[in-house]
């Protein structure tokens, strides 16, 4: 199944969202990729196995299930994340890209290709709208912490560095 989506970040025309710069974003969406535990409560465990120019390998321990991947890095514009095959696990992907349509607007385009195919009806078609449901709502609630994270001052270059 191939799944994307945009959420909005910064929108010019709506004064009740605060605003994130562009590089404010860009160090959410790395930081999402290093300490997912952040993002997602119910993973166990996370660990950078190795790291190169522009990308690096993490394995992820959710429970008694191991998931080894690569996440590579397109500073101010991509965070793409590489999921290998492995045992009961098909290849997937996601995409994280940073866009900006408009003049002060910003958003971030979700892509998601679980590897698995489409399914145009029955059981997988169904599961497979619980899957999408369950990509939005976790990428909303990822585009919540950035906001808080960017509120408390956590996302600033000077904290960073």
């Amino acid at each position: 199944m191939k799944f994307e989506h945009l959420v909005e970040i910064n929108d010019p025309m709506n004064p009740l969202i605060d605003t994130l710069s562009r590089e404010q974003l860009w160090r959410g969406l790395v930081l999402r990729a290093e300490s997912p535990k952040m993002f997602m409560p119910h993973l166990d465990e996370v660990e950078i196995v190795d790291r190169e120019a522009g990308s690096f390998g993490r394995r992820l321990r959710y429970g008694e299930l191991v998931i080894e991947d690569r996440v590579h890095l397109t500073p101010l514009q991509e965070v793409r994340v590489e999921v290998p095959a492995q045992g009961e696990i098909a290849a997937s992907s996601l995409r994280m890209i940073i866009e900006s349509p408009a003049s002060a607007m910003l958003l971030v385009r979700f892509c998601y290709d679980d590897g698995t195919g489409e399914h145009p009806d029955g059981v997988d078609a169904m599961y497979d709208e619980f899957k999408k449901s369950a990509y939005l709502e976790a990428d909303l609630d990822t585009v919540r912490v950035l906001r808080q994270l960017a509120a408390d001052g956590k996302l600033d270059a000077s904290l960073l560095n």
